[in-house]
């Protein structure tokens, strides 16, 4: 009788590098991910012509010139950032809540049992993925649109004053956009929950602002909401009131952690 013998099955053990590998596959897998990605890219490129045509087209009407066209200059070829940050928000939710929705979920942390690791690698590839693309496409929208500006006598460049910080806060703001989405993603565990509230942060919260300014006390309060502060960096005119770039940027970054913080403490408690 012929003795059976078997090897042990060689199972290697969980680390970071593994999970990030495992995260971009899964990221780059996603049918979302490439058509969130390009209606970033066309707000943030083909609007920003756009928006540049039309402000050369006006800036130099002798009937009703544009106040401070050089000064504005600056910043019209980036204002679709409005427009891409949509994208880029319902992609950060979407990496996490399309797995609850399949249940994929179970099978990640079963994998990973300590769990937090597959957030942080999550985090770690999308914010790379965003701000290298956003980054390349901000100075792409900047240079195209100021040759368009120039073609009537309009200059800016990245030499004007505070232009090469708005252009670098434009990736860096899209960047911050989609943790929060991600972070908003591990809380409410629903797509649709999770954008809706995403969007009432970025777009409700500041015209609810608007209101509020009409008060005494409410001016003091609005430079304070997320997307107000986080837009004091790629602003070249502030108002009146208004948070420094880098200190609004600051609290919406420290927004945004706290809500990453609270992710990863339900992620830990609850189960998939």
């Amino acid at each position: 009788m012929t003795a059976v013998t078997t090897e042990p099955v060689r199972v290697d053990g969980v680390s970071l590098p593994r999970v990030l590998r495992s995260e971009w596959i899964k990221l780059w897998t996603l049918r979302s991910t490439f058509w969130t990605l390009f209606t970033a890219i066309v707000a943030t490129a083909g609007l920003g012509m756009l928006f540049s045509w039309g402000f050369a087209g006006h800036a130099n009407d002798p009937k009703d010139p544009i106040p401070n066209a050089a000064i504005r200059a600056v910043t019209v070829p980036l204002q679709p950032y409005v427009i891409a940050q949509l994208a880029i928000g319902v992609l950060g939710v979407m990496i996490i809540t399309g797995e609850y929705s399949t249940g994929m979920i179970r099978a990640t942390l079963a994998a990973v049992p300590t769990r937090l690791p597959v957030l942080w690698a999550k985090a770690a590839v999308f914010s790379v993925v965003v701000l290298v693309l956003m980054e390349v496409m901000a100075f792409v929208a900047f240079f195209c649109g100021e040759a368009i500006i120039s073609t009537h006598h309009i200059q800016a460049s990245l030499s004007s004053p505070q232009a090469l910080r708005i252009v670098l806060g434009v990736g860096l703001y899209l960047t911050v956009v989609g943790l929060l989405g991600t972070a908003l993603g591990v809380i409410i565990r629903s797509t649709a929950g999770a954008i809706a509230a995403l969007f009432g942060i970025l777009l409700v919260l500041p015209l609810l602002g608007e209101v509020l300014n009409l008060t005494s006390w409410g001016k003091h309060i609005t430079p304070y909401l997320p997307s107000n502060a986080g837009g004091d960096l790629l602003t070249n005119m502030p108002d009146p009131g208004s948070l420094s770039p880098w200190t609004g940027f600051g609290l919406f970054c420290l927004y945004t952690a706290a809500a990453m913080a609270a992710a990863a403490y339900l992620l830990h408690r609850r189960d998939a």
